[in-house]
């Protein structure tokens, strides 16, 4: 018998504890009815699935380093997550554990095309998920323009009252205190001193130096709100005039410490391996001696000295183009999109004949009927206690529920895309994010110093031979070595690599 834990999740404070009820009855009913005994469960509530930043997701994704079970259950797979990136660094860490995402609700094959099949559901939860951010996203614009709040906390001195933010007076002399006083060069540390010794004090406490800092960059003080390149100056009243606080900002500019450090994302970890010592490849970085920061993919067995491997170091654009130009041009040969378009068809298909989630939804709301009708029969019949009205109010709030998830399961089938608006809609998605189809298609990645060799997750791929490899056309070939350079060639264009 298979070990498996369920995984459950609901997206915000307007869905309830039965969101998850639901989620439990139907992942324990496939448990029982497929032989997988259930060892635990996590649970994440009012959590989107956009990032992973998920108290009970972490600690599952932690617990499967100790192998104790197989699989996680998810009702949808879009409880696992909306975000395409996140969701295959995940899986490929439960993959690494010995464990398998599995959905109650969505079938995938048993064969070399659920890879293709499972990426194009994930790929589907992500595009509903932009999608309803974009509606959300126009909507709260509107109401910026009309000088509403659209939520989040309100910055220190400002209340909401009926959407609008509102000066709370006291609080708004405590901020032109402050920047009155750091505008004539008093440290921080001496204006919350003073403040503390008035018994001006920040939720109960006396104010922190980051508190201080935030307050002297907040531009909403000066009466500007900007969001995603648009300015909003009729949502926050003024409280610091404008003079004085560009003065300030080019103060905290140049004196406030510390700039967070960059991010880099490299697209190949955990795919690429060293094709002498079967080491990792990871990444690395370095100073250039003009202060230029450069990164590099290098191998664990030589950085680690764990191995005598004499694999030399990539630069990082050089070798992620290379992978992405090969992978672009696989996907785009006419066979293998037609196979992609055909596999896609035939799941539209299967979904429309076969809408598991639909059926569930239908099957409850005809037990809640029964229900809200008993309860109704039985105060007709002069059982009106206050147990009987609770339930009663407690079926009629999941019978509406009901009905809203069972209105967006039917709009999912109710227009059926066409082979051309399929396609159409994959050749934009390729031309807009490319680098997803590294995270999807790519299974392994073998690094030589002179070639590369790019194993596929699925057979669409045309291979040379019958261990799937593809043989990169643009293969790596060091032309001759320089101290701490060399050259590429067989590229289209010129870039240098660290050795």
């Amino acid at each position: 018998m298979k070990t498996a834990v369920i995984y459950a999740r609901y997206s915000s404070d307007s869905q309830t504890e039965q969101s998850i009820d639901g989620q439990l009855r139907v992942c324990t009913e496939y448990a029982k009815n497929n032989d997988i005994l259930i060892l635990d469960t996590y649970i994440d509530r009012a959590m989107t699935g956009t990032n992973d930043n998920r108290p009970d997701f972490q600690r599952m994704i932690k617990d499967s380093a100790k192998k104790t079970f197989q699989i996680v259950l998810v009702y949808k797979f879009d409880r696992f997550s909306r975000n395409k990136y996140e969701t295959a660094m995940h899986k490929k860490t439960l993959k690494d554990n010995g464990v398998k995402v599995v959905s109650a609700t969505e079938y995938i094959p048993d064969s070399p095309e659920a890879i293709i099949l499972e990426s194009m559901l994930e790929g589907y939860a992500e595009y509903y998920s932009v999608e309803l951010s974009q509606k959300i996203r126009r909507g709260n614009n509107e109401s910026r323009r009309k000088g509403n709040l659209t939520g989040g906390k309100l910055p220190y001195g400002y209340k909401n009252v009926d959407k609008k933010a509102v000066i709370i007076p006291e609080q708004a002399e405590v901020i032109r205190y402050i920047y009155a006083q750091y505008s004539i060069g008093v440290f921080v540390k001496d204006i919350i001193a003073e403040l503390t010794s008035k018994g001006i004090l920040y939720n109960g406490k006396s104010f922190a130096q980051n508190t201080i800092y935030n307050i002297l960059k907040n531009e909403r003080y000066s009466g500007i709100y900007r969001f995603n390149g648009e300015i909003f100056d009729n949502i926050y009243p003024q409280i610091v005039d404008t003079e004085t606080f560009n003065k300030v900002r080019e103060k905290v500019n140049a004196n406030h410490y510390g700039k967070r450090s960059e991010e880099i994302t490299y697209l190949l970890k955990d795919k690429i391996v060293c094709g002498y010592c079967g080491k990792s490849i990871i990444g690395e970085n370095g100073t250039a001696r003009n202060g230029e920061r450069k990164y590099y993919y290098k191998c664990c067995g030589r950085k680690k000295k764990t191995t005598d491997c004499n694999k030399q170091a990539i630069r990082k654009e050089v070798l992620e183009k290379i992978v992405l130009d090969c992978v672009i041009e696989q996907i785009q040969k006419t066979n293998n999109l037609d196979y992609i378009v055909n596999c896609l068809m035939q799941e539209q298909q299967r979904q429309s004949q076969a809408n598991v989630v639909l059926n569930l939804l239908l099957k409850e709301q005809r037990t809640t009927e029964n229900s809200i009708n008993n309860i109704m029969t039985a105060i007709e019949n002069g059982g009106t206690t206050n147990t009987a009205m609770k339930r009663m109010r407690e079926l009629e709030a999941r019978q509406a529920e009901l009905e809203r998830q069972i209105l967006i399961e039917k709009s999912k089938t109710a227009v059926q895309l066409t082979e051309t608006q399929i396609r159409e809609f994959y050749l934009q998605t390729l031309a807009l994010e490319p680098k997803l189809l590294i995270n999807y298609l790519v299974k392994q990645i073998v690094l030589f110093d002179d070639r590369i060799e790019i194993q596929f997750n699925s057979p669409i791929m045309e291979s040379p031979d019958s261990r799937g490899f593809l043989l990169c056309e643009k293969s790596v070939k060091l032309a001759y070595k320089v101290p701490h350079r060399a050259e590429i060639a067989k590229l289209e264009f010129e870039i240098e690599l660290y050795v």
